[in-house]
């Protein structure tokens, strides 16, 4: 599971490292960004709604069988 976290965040990272050098790239002129912008905001809100799906699935659906609850300790 936690491969999977890990995957899922280079994964991630890598998707803003290529949209950010796309705009860059957009705002020194050097490339067009007429329809581009438009799909890199709606690609921006697929992931992110993938995103919401998935941390609901591994919080709700699939619960981790070895989460014990915290025990109230005192102090002395």
């Amino acid at each position: 599971m936690n491969a999977a976290k890990k995957i899922a965040s280079y994964i991630l990272a890598v998707l803003v490292v290529v949209f950010t050098v796309l705009a860059l790239l957009a705002i020194w002129d050097i490339i067009d960004l007429e329809d581009v912008i438009q799909k890199i905001l709606t690609s921006l809100f697929v992931i992110f709604v993938a995103a919401v799906v998935i941390l609901f699935i591994f919080a709700v659906v699939i619960k981790d069988g070895n989460v014990s609850k915290p025990q109230n300790r005192q102090v002395e």
